[in-house]
């Protein structure tokens, strides 16, 4: 049988968490603690070029900064690696490995640059490290692939070729598939590899089915203390060597990984929270990138429902190459949903036309005790017809609630099914069974295609009030953006994006009313950064 080796890429992986900023302490106290539990192999960060040496960092620009960090270290006799993402780190940064704190370098890459990549590794050889190909989101490969990465890999040599399970779609019976297809087939001298994610709950115990067998090749399985890494983290190293200690025999000393989770990991948990949650969820049970189901996520107009029946359009490819036009696309014909509204419209501008409109939004505002006070003191004096905005005012009663946001739609969906507000809906809403749209809108007449947020809610209703011949209309609650706390009246109504786009959400309204003040006029009876 062959060796079984444990290697640890905390301070690789869990750098995605705090941009691999651990901190020069942490760095060589972890390291030692690795080295005293006795772990085979330890990955001390990655190597690129393109960032700074930076001495509490452990992302790297050459092999020469592993020895301004480590150097000093004893190693005992733990092998240790860096990772290069191919492409990110040269030849001219790598000295030979005689040279070298390493003894080896991990090289990641996607399928479509097996050929270039797997013959930087062979260069990697010529320099005397120990070579890992890392084959990234290995079950995009089909058999075919796969097969062509071995005849690549038994060209080159590797010291170990590893399966990583980028986005943790594997179960075990595909664990076990690539597997065999990779023991059957690669040269015997080179060693086979496991790197989990947890998107499923699957990292350990796919660990577990892969220790189960008995070759005679090399085997590696990756961890990370407490689990740290990148989306929902990895296999947590502290479990799986309490398993090659129990079934194994190995003697790895728990009590130093646990000491290390405790004084240089916990700290980082809060408020960057690795682990098993929905989102990673959602994208690895549609097998798809991650960043797909965050820019769905992102737009909070969308039901979780409504978000994976969008990720099951996800086709070929493009599935786990992320593609944010391509979602886009995707996400706007979904909503479409496209009606013949005329009807609605006529019954809208017969119920409408010449009402006196104040229409009502959820800005922060909505809290002070003096904005209520002169919205009811209005509502009182003027008698309009009042329209809120996705969402119902504590305060009084609207006539009408327009609705172009399926997630707060379903948020309100209770409340609205024991009120009597005639509701207006635009077309990529689902009635309940609770509730039902007096007006129905067609959602794709109503959006701007041509900005960045084509769904401001704000700008659709006015859109429709000027279609049917509305010309003028008081808002209140209607804040605009800025970089306080929270913009909405609750914080769970507020956009992760915000943020980063207070600028552009203002200019873009203040830009829209300037474009149809010809066609409506509309006053502020609360303050807003709209009226800038």
């Amino acid at each position: 049988m062959g060796e079984i080796k444990l290697l640890d890429c905390t301070l690789r992986d869990g750098g995605y968490i705090n941009d691999w900023n651990f901190g020069h302490d942490n760095l060589v106290s972890v390291f030692e603690r690795l080295v005293d539990a006795g772990v085979d192999i330890i990955e001390v960060g990655f190597l690129d070029e393109r960032r700074e040496f930076d001495i509490n960092r452990s992302i790297m620009p050459d092999t020469d900064s592993v020895g301004k960090i480590f150097g000093e270290l004893d190693r005992k006799q733990a092998m240790i690696v860096g990772m290069i993402d191919y492409g990110t780190c040269s030849l001219s940064h790598i000295s030979p490995a005689k040279d070298s704190f390493l003894d080896g370098i991990r090289v990641i890459f996607k399928k479509h640059l097996r050929e270039e990549a797997m013959a930087y590794c062979g260069e990697l050889s010529k320099l005397g490290y120990k070579v890992f190909a890392q084959l990234v989101s290995v079950t995009s490969y089909d058999d075919e692939e796969m097969l062509d990465l071995v005849r690549l890999a038994n060209h080159y040599k590797p010291y170990a070729v590893s399966m990583v399970d980028t986005y943790g779609l594997m179960h075990q019976n595909n664990l076990m598939h690539y597997f065999n297809l990779l023991n059957d087939n690669l040269d015997p001298a080179i060693g086979l590899g496991y790197h989990a994610h947890n998107n499923f709950q699957m990292g350990y115990a796919n660990c577990i089915a892969m220790l189960a067998n008995k070759i005679e090749r090399t085997m590696v399985v990756d961890g990370t203390i407490y689990g740290m890494g990148k989306s929902a983290g990895n296999a947590p190293i502290e479990l799986i060597a309490m398993h090659m200690n129990h079934e194994l025999g190995k003697d790895y000393r728990i009590s130093q990984l646990l000491e290390a989770i405790d004084s240089n990991i916990i700290q980082f948990y809060t408020p960057a929270a690795w682990g098993y949650n929905m989102f990673y969820y959602l994208a690895a049970s549609n097998d798809c990138h991650p960043s797909y189901v965050s820019y769905l996520m992102e737009k909070r107009t969308l039901s979780v429902k409504s978000i994976n029946e969008i990720l099951e359009k996800l086709e070929g490819e493009k599935k786990l190459l992320y593609d944010k036009n391509y979602i886009e696309a995707l996400y706007v014909d979904y909503q479409k949903n496209e009606i013949n509204d005329e009807t609605d419209r006529l019954a809208l501008g017969e119920a409408l036309r010449g009402k006196n409109i104040l229409i009502i939004g959820p800005g922060a505002t909505m809290e002070s005790d003096a904005v209520k006070k002169k919205i009811i003191h209005y509502v009182e004096e003027e008698k309009p017809t009042v329209i809120s905005i996705n969402y119902i005012p504590k305060s009084f009663r609207p006539d009408y609630v327009f609705l172009s946001n399926s997630k707060r739609y379903l948020q309100l969906a209770t409340k609205l099914s024991r009120t009597s507000q005639t509701i207006i809906a635009t077309s990529n809403l689902t009635e309940t069974t609770t509730g039902a749209f007096a007006y129905h809108l067609n959602y794709s007449s109503l959006i701007d295609p041509n900005t960045e947020i084509i769904d401001n809610s704000l700008v659709m209703l006015l859109k429709a009030l000027i279609g049917i011949g509305v010309n003028k209309v008081q808002l209140a609650g209607f804040d605009g953006y800025s970089l306080r706390a929270s913009n909405y009246i609750h914080a769970d109504m507020e956009y992760d994006f915000i943020r980063k786009k207070v600028k552009y959400l203002n200019s873009y309204v203040i830009d829209f009313l300037e474009s149809v003040k010809d066609q409506i006029t509309v006053e502020f009876l609360t303050k807003s950064h709209y009226e800038e």
